[in-house]
């Protein structure tokens, strides 16, 4: 884990003393504190209070709550832009020797601010703009101090490795959604192809598979940028401006981890949907109930919610003969936990007492089992709490909870799975070919028949909006399944 990374013991509330602060006694620009805290201020006087000089360099706590909320109000290579002419330029007196020393004088601080913001945000960075200030800042360095030059030089490099990593990374998990984009008849001519297995043909047992989706959801995790969090919320806004810089991103790693739950419920809905014969279809709804119990177990939330998800949805909840074959008590408890109602208490109330009772190699899992809540809370924090006040001042109470939230989530993304990789299944769970939506219903109708006007209707509009092909597909999909399902029972 990089050093430069905050960590959530780090928040208390409001932890910023005033007592340390340096600011201009202007009425627009000033920081307001309370109990010693601060509380708001200007945005031009929150800049400054992040600028490094001799004497002076902003508390870590400070530095990763503004750098995370001050997208809200302003480009990040804007922030950058100003940061280096208040640390350089600003304090420029035209004599080449004094101007000289003051940058020896305070390069190293500057080389730990940007080192801070390069380790912590390193999206921030794909701008080109960002790395241009970044390179002219070395320069600069470098007309004062050989070894912040040396320095920056270093900075650069990791900066370069880590965004190379995050790059790779961002080409593989957008390689299968573009596959997904294609017009229906020509995903079901790949389903041909690729739609030889089943399920249980790959991994047959509960506990494994389980432990297979936590390594695919704490991957996807641990790319998630803290900075996503808060331009999701930019992009949800009607300006135009701040959107059209955060679309830059290649692709968003939040957005990824949403599809990948989105995915995973086709994916059972499809798997259960497939058999034509009753008891094959109920042996894989015993069998994903399972997965989600041990899930469950080893506080893997987010999967087990996407399997409750795929299990609920239409094509799978109609198919009253395959549930009366299944033992629902389990599936019922496991609903009853993930009950959203009263903000989730169910499932907050077991998180609690599992906290208390875990030590080991259990209680660091627990950490990662809080990511379903988190997205949820995080968000009405953002939307209860207005971002400024009526002064028009920024309402930095509110961006110190933010980032307390936020460093708990950087400390939630170092968790390393401890379950052994299976290649074979993770491939299959990763890539293995789904239907859509209308592919689930008609393979539904196709297993058990329509059962009024409405949905025969719906079967025969269906069945001509497909390709012929693809209906032809669902046929040799169900056939290749039951001889999977066949020869593992």
């Amino acid at each position: 884990m990089p050093q430069t990374t905050p960590f959530a013991a780090k928040f208390t509330p409001n932890p910023y003393s005033g007592t340390r602060t340096h600011y201009k006694q202007v009425e627009e620009c000033r920081l307001l504190y309370h109990n010693n805290n601060l509380v708001s201020g200007s945005l031009e006087a929150l800049i400054q209070h992040l600028v490094p000089t001799v004497d002076y360099y902003p508390d870590r706590s400070y530095i990763f709550t503004f750098l995370l909320s001050s997208r809200l109000f302003l480009h990040p290579f804007e922030l950058m832009s100003r940061v280096c002419y208040l640390c350089v330029e600003h304090h420029r007196v035209g004599d080449p020797q004094i101007d000289k020393k003051r940058i020896r004088d305070i390069a190293p601080r500057i080389v730990q601010l940007l080192t801070e913001w390069t380790e912590t945000f390193p999206y921030d960075f794909r701008d080109e703009r960002m790395m241009r200030s970044l390179k002219e800042m070395t320069h600069r360095l470098a007309l004062g101090d050989e070894l912040s030059r040396r320095a920056m030089q270093r900075l650069i490099q990791r900066l370069l490795r880590k965004m190379t990593i995050l790059g790779q990374y961002e080409e593989t998990i957008a390689t299968p959604a573009a596959t997904q984009e294609k017009p229906a008849s020509q995903k079901a001519k790949q389903h041909v192809v690729r739609r030889e297995e089943c399920v249980l043909s790959v991994c047959d047992d509960p506990f494994v598979l389980a432990q297979q989706l936590t390594h695919i959801e704490m991957e996807r995790l641990s790319y998630i940028g803290p900075e996503e969090f808060i331009q999701a919320f930019v992009q949800k806004r009607p300006s135009g401006s701040r959107k059209s810089l955060f679309s830059k991103r290649r692709a968003s790693n939040l957005e990824a981890y949403v599809e990948w739950f989105n995915r995973l419920s086709y994916l059972v809905a499809t798997e259960i949907c497939l058999p034509v014969k009753k008891k094959h279809r109920a042996r894989v709804l015993e069998f994903f109930i399972d997965v989600a119990r041990e899930c469950f177990n080893i506080g893997n939330f987010n999967s087990m919610m996407a399997i409750i998800t795929g299990m609920n949805m239409s094509p799978v909840a109609r198919l009253k003969k395959t549930w009366s074959k299944v033992n629902t008590d389990k599936f019922e408890i496991l609903e009853h936990q993930m009950d959203p109602s009263n903000n989730f208490y169910n499932y907050r109330t077991a998180l609690r007492g599992a906290t208390q009772r875990s030590n080991g190699l259990n209680k660091r899992m627990l950490t990662y089992k809080r990511i379903l809540l988190f997205i949820k809370d995080i968000y009405f924090l953002n939307e209860a709490c207005a971002s400024r006040l009526p002064n028009g001042h920024i309402n930095f109470e509110k961006f110190w909870e933010l980032a307390k939230q936020v460093s708990e989530f950087l400390a939630w993304r170092q968790v390393i799975c401890p379950f052994e990789r299976n290649r074979t299944t993770l491939q299959y769970l990763i890539s293995i070919s789904i239907f859509t939506e209308d592919e689930l219903q008609l393979a539904s109708y196709e297993s058990e028949g329509p059962e009024n006007s409405v949905e025969r209707d719906t079967r025969r509009s269906l069945r001509w909006s497909l390709a012929p092909e693809t209906f032809c597909t669902v046929e040799r999909k169900v056939s290749a399944q039951n001889w999977c399902i066949g020869n593992i029972f």
